[in-house]
């Protein structure tokens, strides 16, 4: 089993004091985050783990990890950082974001999917938002399921709440060794032909990991939900800082 972690952005959204570090870096009482998410990784016996970064990578001086330093980072979104490590996407595999906080509860989750691509999903995500400014409703990924699969994927879906199993997709992705490797052939087929918009961005280039997977969505292949039970937070304001650092004291 192999670990992306993707810390190739900065943290431009948390005021000027921490614009210049790497989100996976911000302290969370006293461990940064990517800290936290390997300790987790290293309790279930993940070594293998790489991390793809970008600006201050000077800054990243964990042990004992593989780096995939992003030359490229102004140039593209999510989905080209971690294509910056394609040619190590070759096994099974977890991917997360580097701003992403998680308990071990839905380390579990993400670890005991069986199929070929499942994605971290919460079910129970409106709660999260309530009285949230900086952060809003608006910005969540939504998944659309139906009968255990993923149909859509993007932001802005609230009008199927009431009628339909809507979650949120919240940074986590889980590869088969299979899944993995038709990631890859989807996204080197793609570069070679694809023109124009994708999906929700306005070309390949500035795609996120969501138009990626409604891609593989719309050619057929199955992408599923990890219905995820446990703690797990975002940080990207001020706001989502304060709430981690209340929700993750040890």
């Amino acid at each position: 089993m192999r670990a992306i972690i993707l810390a190739a952005g900065n943290s431009s959204r948390l005021l000027n004091k921490f614009e210049n570090i790497p989100k996976g870096l911000l302290d969370i009482n006293g461990k940064s985050i990517i800290q936290r998410q390997i300790i987790l990784f290293r309790e279930k016996k993940i070594d293998d783990i790489i991390i793809v970064t970008g600006p201050n990578s000077d800054e990243f001086d964990f042990k004992d990890v593989t780096y995939v330093k992003d030359q490229n980072y102004t140039e593209h979104e999510v989905l080209g950082s971690l294509m910056e490590a394609k040619d190590l996407m070759n096994t099974e595999m977890i991917m997360t974001y580097s701003d992403i906080l998680f308990d071990k509860t839905i380390l579990e989750h993400i670890l005991n999917f069986q199929d070929d691509i499942g994605i971290a999903t919460e079910t129970n995500w409106l709660p999260a938002y309530k009285n949230r400014s900086q952060h809003t409703i608006s910005q969540a990924d939504n998944v659309l399921i139906k009968n255990g699969k993923i149909i859509e994927i993007r932001k802005n879906m609230m009008k199927y709440l009431k009628n339909e199993k809507l979650g949120e997709f919240f940074g986590i992705m889980h590869l088969s060794s299979t899944g993995a490797k038709n990631f890859v052939k989807v996204y080197d087929k793609l570069i070679k032909t694809h023109t124009g918009q994708f999906h929700n961005a306005p070309s390949l280039k500035k795609a996120y990991l969501t138009d990626m997977l409604q891609e593989l969505i719309d050619l057929n292949f199955n992408v599923k939900p990890i219905l995820c039970k446990g703690m797990w937070c975002e940080v990207d304001t001020p706001e989502d800082l304060e709430i981690a650092c209340k929700k993750f004291r040890s």
